[in-house]
């Protein structure tokens, strides 16, 4: 079940930028704000990485787009990004979270977060929380792109 709800919510993330040209999925919400649909799909890239990779695979994994320079890198640097190695390194990363998933149990300890131990079933849960807030955001950025609102 958990691993299906995430699923739907990474498709839905890709629904949400399905259709639009490179320029929309990089067009800025509000200013100041920079985030973008481009900017959710690299963010999300990273939290991926971060939870599958990082915490529970133990894989010395660097973000792809965060770095101390540009903490917000993921949101800020899209104007020069290319849209089709964005979209494929999150495919990549959502391949590898769910052939990692399969092989664990829920109760397998990742890396600690802090002084909090996090177990699978923490980081699922946490990713369907993420991903849930996130899409929130990017049904607003496509109503505004072009008014399309849906799941």
């Amino acid at each position: 079940m958990l691993e299906e709800w995430l699923d739907y919510h990474r498709a839905t993330l890709l629904m949400k930028c399905e259709g639009l040209t490179d320029d929309q999925l990089r067009q800025r919400s509000v200013p100041p704000s920079s985030m973008s649909l481009l900017g959710l799909l690299r963010h999300m890239t990273d939290v991926e990485r971060h939870w599958f990779r990082t915490a529970l695979g133990r894989e010395d994994a660097p973000y792809r787009y965060w770095s101390d320079p540009y903490p917000d890198g993921d949101f800020d640097l899209v104007d020069d990004a290319t849209v089709t190695d964005d979209l494929a390194a999150f495919a990549e990363e959502c391949a590898h979270s769910r052939s990692l998933s399969a092989s664990l149990d829920l109760d397998v300890l990742g890396l600690p977060r802090g002084e909090r131990v996090v177990s699978h079933r923490w980081v699922l849960v946490h990713m369907i929380e993420e991903y849930a807030r996130h899409n929130g955001h990017a049904d607003l950025l496509r109503e505004c792109i072009d008014g399309v609102v849906g799941d």
